[in-house]
């Protein structure tokens, strides 16, 4: 009988997930010390009001703090460059780990986290504004084959019995990476004009650690059977990482997987985009995507400090450090129950809390000023909000992908969803201060509203696939759409598709 559970998958596992803390770490570092900032922007740009910082005892007030509109465009853009190296990597994923191999792919792009943390901890040396947002950038191009990688990786050497709290495992990273920049990022540590750039810096420090730990790591057996045939090697790796067992049942899997994915030709995103078989496993990932960006979550991530000063808090970076603490707690949460629950269930049920806390966080911010105890119903808003968005919307969007859709489109399908999410993330972190210039305590309704029909959409269109193979989960959605289509229209609809694509 296999283990099932070893130290080496569970030595594998943590390696992978560096790359996601990396990702969370650098989601969150740019909130704290925002102030500290863009007060160096302002110097750097020749619009810091000296005297005033010098009569102020070297600081600024709140009400003092640099708003000169270049600043505000840099900080804008410093927050959302990572989004754009995201968006333009999250096509290079299937390209790398195919080509390199899953480990190798990880080893590889570390080579981009360390360049961007050593441009960001060298800000103070040179234009503090173009050295971060370029550090910012390549950064981006890090996570964004980071956050396809790592769910690949863990997905491939998971047994399925673990698919699924095993897949949310990037996200319970994620928000620990978060967690920490938080922490490191309060005045007395490293959010201070002294010490930001190395807090910026550090975003770089876990790629060493992985890079180490990577070279101890076995490859996917999947990866090693099916794309580069070596039979040996991936009966290896199965023994490295479910102990000593008969692996003839795993590797028969494989090889029907193999024959599987030889039928399908391997889609490009084009053909992908242009094939009808698979319309709606695209529609409702993008979707699903789509859901997890445009609830708001991010607007929290990278302005709540901001978010807790406008509902009255006294000390908003420690209300923010609470929401990096219940992001940890709610995602072990999915963790322990995604397998039993399902992942419809908790999306549905964690969009729909969203967005009845969207609603409440809005009453409170509008009254605030008409009842003091409005605040408070404000903080437990986000909170909630927060809460919510780790049982479901969170973690699963990033591993239902590859359950919904099977070898051949998969590695396409991947790359679409996470450039959606990527996009997605870009317009949240550029857009989001304007609207909230613009709409003031009102901004979260746009976010209710979307979550409302973000809730009805899982309900009537997200199948459940928890359990199910990929051929159970791809009748259900051929069920949808009409009746399925034949294997001849199948393999026509792909010839045709072959044939304009060489055209």
């Amino acid at each position: 009988m296999e283990k099932q559970l070893t130290g080496t998958l569970a030595l594998a596992v943590f390696t992978a997930v560096l790359g996601s803390l990396q990702m969370g770490y650098s989601l969150g570092v740019i909130n704290a010390p925002q102030k500290v900032i863009g007060r160096h922007y302002a110097r750097s740009l020749g619009v810091y009001n000296e005297e005033l910082a010098r009569r102020e005892g070297g600081n600024t007030t709140e009400h003092e703090e640099p708003t000169d509109a270049s600043v505000v465009m840099y900080m804008s853009l410093s927050v959302a460059a990572f989004s754009i190296g995201g968006i333009v990597s999250s096509f290079l994923v299937s390209f790398v780990s195919d080509i390199r191999g899953r480990i190798k792919g990880m080893l590889f792009i570390n080579v981009l986290a360390i360049t961007a943390g050593l441009l960001m901890g060298l800000a103070k040396m040179g234009t503090p504004y173009l050295m971060v947002i370029a550090g910012r950038a390549i950064m981006g191009l890090y996570c964004g084959l980071s956050s396809g990688l790592v769910p690949l990786y863990i997905g491939e050497i998971s047994p399925v019995k673990y698919r699924g709290a095993m897949g949310a495992l990037h996200q319970l990273a994620i928000v620990i990476g978060i967690l920490i920049s938080q922490v490191i990022g309060l005045d007395f540590l490293l959010g201070n004009d002294d010490m930001w750039h190395v807090l910026l810096g550090l975003s770089g420090a876990p790629a060493i650690l992985q890079s180490l730990l990577l070279l101890v790591c076995p490859e996917s057996p999947r990866y090693l059977y099916i794309k580069l045939g070596k039979v040996e090697e991936a009966c290896k790796s199965l023994k490295r990482l479910k102990g000593d067992y008969d692996t003839s049942k795993d590797i028969g899997e494989m090889q029907a997987e193999k024959e599987e994915a030889m039928k399908e030709a391997q889609m490009s995103i084009l053909r992908l985009l242009r094939s009808s078989v698979y319309r709606q496993q695209l529609f409702v990932a993008l979707m699903m995507h789509l859901s997890q960006q445009f609830s708001g979550i991010n607007a929290i991530f990278y302005y709540s400090t901001s978010i807790f000063q406008t509902a009255g808090v006294a000390q908003p970076v420690y209300a923010t450090i609470g929401v990096g603490v219940i992001n940890i707690i709610f995602t072990l949460v999915s963790v322990m129950i995604v397998d039993r629950a399902g992942r419809r269930t908790l999306t549905i049920v964690g969009l729909g809390g969203m967005c009845c806390c969207a609603v409440a966080m809005t009453v409170g911010l509008a009254f605030q000023d008409v009842y003091s105890w409005m605040s408070y119903l404000s903080m437990a808003a986000i909170f909630l909000f927060v809460s919510f968005f780790e049982i479901g919307p969170g973690p699963i969007p990033w591993f239902i992908v590859a359950e919904i859709f099977s070898q051949g489109p998969r590695p396409a399908a991947i790359a679409l969803a996470g450039c959606c999410n990527w996009t997605c993330n870009f317009i949240i972190g550029m857009c989001f201060p304007y609207l909230e210039g613009l709409c003031g305590k009102y901004v979260f309704v746009i976010f209710a509203v979307l979550l409302f029909g973000f809730t009805v959409f899982t309900y009537l269109r997200v199948p459940e696939t928890k359990g199910k193979t990929l051929e159970e989960i791809a009748a259900v959605f051929h069920h949808k759409r009409g009746a399925p289509p034949s294997k001849p229209q199948e393999e026509a609809e792909m010839v045709h598709l072959k044939s304009s694509t060489e055209a």
